[in-house]
């Protein structure tokens, strides 16, 4: 079993910061890319960022310059260091991991974190 718990969501005024961290748990192989997406009611999943192991990262057009994904290899952790942050932003956060375990260890499967609530007011 493979678990993804996230902390680190709340409520911050415009042009604040927050930071999300994410953190993979269980039998675990390997893991290639981690990131973040984001919901709206109403709205589709919207991919934020992503960071491979090696460490290339890719950004949404609309998060770009303000956002910065991180990770950790050994610590299976990844991070999401929001900054000038808008009203637009407010949205439910879900961590992602493509994960191999050791029951499966020729397949990649994508796991998902319970969600974190982000507020940004105006």
């Amino acid at each position: 079993q493979v678990q993804l718990v996230e902390s680190g969501g709340g409520l911050v005024q415009a042009g604040g910061s927050l930071t999300l961290s994410c953190t993979a748990s269980g039998s675990i192989f390997n893991i290639n890319t981690m990131g973040w997406y984001r919901q709206t009611p109403g709205k589709q999943r919207e991919l934020v960022a992503g960071i491979t192991s090696g460490g290339s990262t890719s950004y949404a057009d609309s998060v770009n310059g303000r956002f910065t994904i991180s990770r950790d290899n050994a610590k299976n952790t990844v991070l999401l260091q929001m900054n000038s942050l808008k009203p637009e932003d407010t949205a439910v956060y879900y961590c992602y991991a493509d994960i191999r375990t050791w029951t499966s260890t020729l397949t990649y499967t994508k796991y998902w974190g319970q969600g974190t609530q982000v507020t940004v007011s105006s």
